[in-house]
């Protein structure tokens, strides 16, 4: 029952305790990191080919990940939305020129193109290609582990996370009303509430939860939870700029994990230098949470 807890928590546990800050190995893994999310996507996307009833089964995924989109993303907004009511963000930011929004658009969807690639090849069906599965379970112990070392080298320390009470209080927010969201998405699609919560909890880091949601329950839902995570990071990067001038809290908290990277120069364009400390701490908060709380829910 919880040798999927620990194929998680072992290699990032590792990989954080290894104390390496040497800029040129940091550098390494992270480079190394992104070569091995493509890999495991493509071996994704070979064992959704090897489904049974497979256009049904896509029918299954999209339906999924759209219903599990719309209930945690409207769950975050109208619980950021509260907050920014409560606890308002003052600023006198003025926001600057951002970069092309389709371009990073189009950066994300690249990731989805290898999941493609990697269907169209299992199509065929050749016998090898029977092994995606096991390969992508020891390629995804090492990409936990690379996990585990980025973390643990990002710098950042518990007194800089603690001090940091807007990153902190919204990264609470986005937890709390992301897990409601799951839980009504698992209701609505008949799901068991820990799926739904599993699923909640990629906040975001679509390369990430699609791998461990795969491992766990399998392709459908894996590939439902990439999706889900894909659309999260993709409507983020789109409402940024409406939202960063009145509701900047609102606006970070849609970024999930990927505000400590991905999104981070546009919510730095667009909110000024103020609010990259807040968007570090709470990108760094979800990242650290989100293959955790994967693991304990799919245990």
């Amino acid at each position: 029952m919880y040798s999927g807890l620990l194929i998680i928590l072992v290699p990032l546990v590792v990989g954080w305790l290894l104390p390496l800050h040497k800029t040129a190995i940091l550098r390494a893994v992270n480079r190394l990191l992104s070569w091995m999310v493509y890999v495991i996507l493509f071996f994704m996307g070979i064992s959704l080919a090897f489904l049974d009833n497979l256009s049904r089964n896509l029918l299954t995924v999209f339906h999924t990940a759209a219903v599990a989109a719309v209930c945690i993303m409207l769950c975050n907004l109208l619980a950021l939305l509260w907050l920014e009511k409560r606890l308002p963000w003052q600023h006198a930011h003025k926001q600057e020129k951002l970069p092309s929004r389709l371009h990073m658009a189009l950066e994300s969807l690249k990731l989805c193109g290898v999941v493609i690639v990697g269907f169209l090849l299992g199509l065929t069906q050749w016998n090898f290609l029977h092994h995606a599965s096991a390969a992508s379970e020891y390629a995804l112990i090492f990409l936990l582990f690379l996990v585990g070392i980025q973390l643990r080298g990002s710098g950042m320390t518990l007194r800089q996370i603690i001090l940091n009470r807007r990153g902190m209080i919204v990264a609470s927010v986005v937890l709390v009303s992301a897990l409601i969201g799951g839980m009504i998405a698992a209701l609505l699609l008949g799901l068991p509430l820990k799926t739904g919560l599993a699923m909640a909890s990629g906040f975001g880091w679509y390369s990430l939860s699609g791998i461990l949601m795969t491992e766990a329950f399998g392709p459908v839902i894996g590939s439902a939870a990439f999706f889900n995570d894909l659309l999260r990071e993709l409507i983020a990067i789109m409402l940024i700029p409406a939202l960063i001038a009145r509701h900047r809290s609102s606006a970070l908290g849609l970024c999930g994990a990927t505000s400590m990277d991905f999104t981070l120069p546009v919510l730095q364009r667009a909110g000024g230098m103020e609010i990259v400390p807040a968007a570090i701490v709470h990108g760094f908060v979800m990242s650290l949470l989100a293959p955790i709380l994967i693991a304990l829910f799919s245990a």
